[in-house]
């Protein structure tokens, strides 16, 4: 019986915008039920393409574990712009959950990033340059990301401001 070896990893250009755009929207094709997105703020272009948000809205309702975790320096600046992630965050706050970093050592750091469950990762050591590194499948490389994803997810405090009012 043999085991089927796992996916090789397969780097993506993210040297531009369009590469680093190119690449989120293949990571979230590829991805199941689970991304965690650390972003200092929340540009109109970023995760608001008919095509992300439709990536976003199968990957939410793909049933049970479904998990979009979002780390966001500036909710209420996303808010105010009408961004439209913000839209499908309020409808799917179950599945789409948005923390706001409060510690400044959380708050200092200006890298954005996308990792999926199926490997992947979108990294940007400065989110305002478009430059990074991704690839489609290379857990080694996603592993450092993904612990510091869950220390700031922890010390983050959840995005009240998002929720839709229930009048």
């Amino acid at each position: 019986m043999s085991e089927t070896p796992p996916p090789e990893a397969e780097r993506l250009p993210a040297g531009s915008r369009g590469e680093l755009q190119a690449a989120r929207l293949q990571l979230l094709r590829a991805a199941k039920r689970r991304l965690a997105i650390q972003l200092p703020s929340l540009d109109p272009d970023l995760y608001a393409s008919t095509e992300e948000l439709d990536e976003l809205r199968r990957i939410a309702t793909a049933g049970r574990g479904a998990e979009i975790r979002i780390l966001l320096h500036d909710p209420a600046a996303a808010l105010r712009e009408d961004h439209r992630l913000i839209a499908l965050v309020q409808r799917l706050p179950s599945v789409l959950q948005v923390r706001m970093p409060i510690d400044e050592r959380d708050l200092a750091l200006g890298a954005a990033w996308l990792l999926t469950d199926a490997g992947g990762y979108l990294y940007q050591p400065d989110a305002k340059v478009f430059q990074g590194r991704a690839s489609s499948c290379d857990r080694p490389a996603q592993v450092p990301l993904q612990l510091l994803f869950d220390e700031r997810w922890e010390r983050a405090e959840p995005a009240s401001i998002l929720q839709p009012l229930g009048i």
